[in-house]
């Protein structure tokens, strides 16, 4: 169950960059400590589908089934493409500036949790990571899932908190150089098409 071996196992896996932090870390530059909080948030609960996926055992369906997998990826690949454009317009809601577009935390949280929702890899990453740590009883099996998963969540928002509070606290240095902020946005904008073109060649 909860042994040091998941533990660790799930650090390394929250800790390594991924299209949730750049993310996190785009909103903290732009926005503050606040609008990284809840971008943090709403990653964390876009985990949620794919860990009840997972214990129903609907990633498996997902899985092998090449026509679901191939909708919700180029939907993921399409909303990426978005956020790249958001992050490069003028007055974009993830572009860099000293007078950011003010946003009511809720619409962060729906665009971060979109992210992992749109990803349907995810689902089969959480069928893949949970099992081998379960205790081998079936009929906790879900119990177990759901506590494992739990875990795993709070250290996504652990972690990612930590992302953006350290973002946030070089964004006043940005703020100072016009240059860096628009090189950072299209920084930014390039990252999430290079992750869209990633996701875009992923197979079921």
């Amino acid at each position: 169950m909860i042994s040091t071996q998941f533990l660790l196992t799930a650090l390394v896996v929250v800790l390594i960059p991924g299209t949730g932090v750049v993310y996190t870390l785009a909103v903290a530059l732009g926005q503050g400590r606040r609008a990284a909080i809840w971008a943090a948030l709403g990653c964390t609960f876009g985990i949620v589908p794919h860990l009840l996926a997972a214990a129903l055992g609907l990633a498996a369906v997902l899985h092998a089934s090449a026509l679901l997998f191939q909708i919700v990826k180029f939907a993921g690949v399409a909303y990426l493409l978005y956020l790249a454009w958001q992050a490069l317009r003028e007055g974009g809601v993830l572009r860099i500036d000293d007078r950011p577009q003010a946003e009511g935390g809720w619409r962060i949280a729906r665009r971060a949790a979109l992210i992992n929702i749109l990803n349907p890899k995810l689902s089969v990453f959480f069928l893949a990571l949970l099992p081998p740590f379960l205790s081998g009883d079936a009929a906790r099996a879900t119990s177990e899932m759901a506590l494992l998963g739990g875990v795993f969540m709070a250290l996504t928002f652990g972690i990612f908190v930590l992302y953006g509070l350290f973002a946030a606290t070089a964004r006043t240095r940005l703020l100072a150089s016009q240059t860096a902020m628009r090189w950072l946005s299209r920084g930014f904008a390039a990252v999430f098409a290079l992750l869209a073109g990633r996701l875009a060649l992923e197979r079921a």
